[in-house]
């Protein structure tokens, strides 16, 4: 990537010009919580037996109906079922940002998919880049349901730091953030904590099986919104909250100060690569993987569905 803000703005150019597939269903559901109609978009299996479940979580500022960048496409050519719920839409109110009302209306949309496609319960997949990042995030540590894999792009994990980074950016979500932790109209860092999953409880015991692949572009931060920090933070989190005893297996200091500064790290040559970005960067423990590659505030949506399972 030898111009990562250019490339940048081809990806905003591209999402802004995407469709959604024509074979995306719409239906709604009833929110148990308040009685809130959340629509959402959706694709049934034509496979017989039971198929793994996609369940694909839209970014910050859009809505199910508003975002026509998604996966449906590469879940649809492997024959699987895909549900995109809109779980309180745009994060710029109370009760959206990782909300109990957001992980419930989630765990509903599965619910729904539970109960109207034959689904492989034993393959469901999350998935969300950015804003649906931060979402997938929040599921790994709430949701009730048993998920097979968490596969998480460019994600937000603490909401006060990106409070901090969004003010000095001097781009939209610094207000934002401000309505939707519900502060009034002052930022409070403590309510921000209270909806950032870097704060919150890991469940290991029944995370123990599903997998985290964690993802994040070099570039983010710079040529994106996000901060490739947030990524590494929550993945050494999970470690120290599992008591993971090999330091190797953990970002350093040093080596996460390199990527944030230099937007580069040393890499054997030649290096890894997912759909032709080179690797830069990678960390596995368990069933936790981080990985940071030559990239910017993005999903690689071929890469992403083939390494669900």
């Amino acid at each position: 990537m030898k111009n990562p803000l250019l490339f940048s703005l081809f990806l905003i150019a591209k999402i802004a010009f995407a469709q959604r597939p024509d074979f995306l269903k719409k239906d709604s559901i009833i929110a148990a919580l308040d009685g809130n109609v959340q629509v959402f978009y959706y694709d049934k299996s034509t496979i017989t037996s039971p198929q793994p479940l996609v369940v694909e979580l839209h970014s910050w500022s859009n809505t199910a109906d508003s975002q026509k960048d998604m996966v449906a496409a590469q879940a649809h050519a492997k024959g699987w079922n895909y549900i995109f719920p809109n779980f309180r839409g745009v994060n710029n109110h109370p009760k959206a940002c990782c909300s109990e009302f957001v992980i419930t209306d989630i765990d509903e949309a599965i619910d729904w998919a539970l109960k109207n496609m034959k689904v492989d319960a034993k393959h469901i997949y999350i998935i969300g880049t950015s804003g649906g990042g931060y979402a997938t995030l929040a599921m790994y540590m709430k949701s009730r349901h048993t998920i097979h894999t968490f596969s998480a792009w460019a994600s937000i994990s603490d909401l006060s730091a990106w409070y901090g980074e969004s003010v000095e950016r001097k781009n939209r979500y610094g207000p934002e953030i401000i309505k939707c932790i519900g502060a009034g109209e002052t930022f409070d860092a403590q309510k921000a904590r209270e909806r950032s999953p870097l704060f919150w409880k890991t469940p290991i015991k029944k995370r123990k099986n599903s997998q985290l692949q964690i993802y994040a572009g070099i570039h983010d931060g710079y040529t994106g919104s996000v901060p490739i920090s947030h990524s590494i933070n929550f993945y050494n989190k999970l470690l120290t909250d599992a008591r993971e005893k090999d330091k190797s297996l953990y970002v350093s200091a040093e080596d996460a100060t390199t990527m944030l500064k230099t937007q580069a790290f040393p890499t054997q040559n030649p290096a890894k690569t997912i759909e032709h970005r080179a690797i830069l960067y990678q960390k596995t423990s368990k069933k936790i993987t981080l990985t940071i590659f030559e990239g910017t505030h993005e999903i690689l949506k071929n890469t992403a569905v083939e390494m669900l399972k």
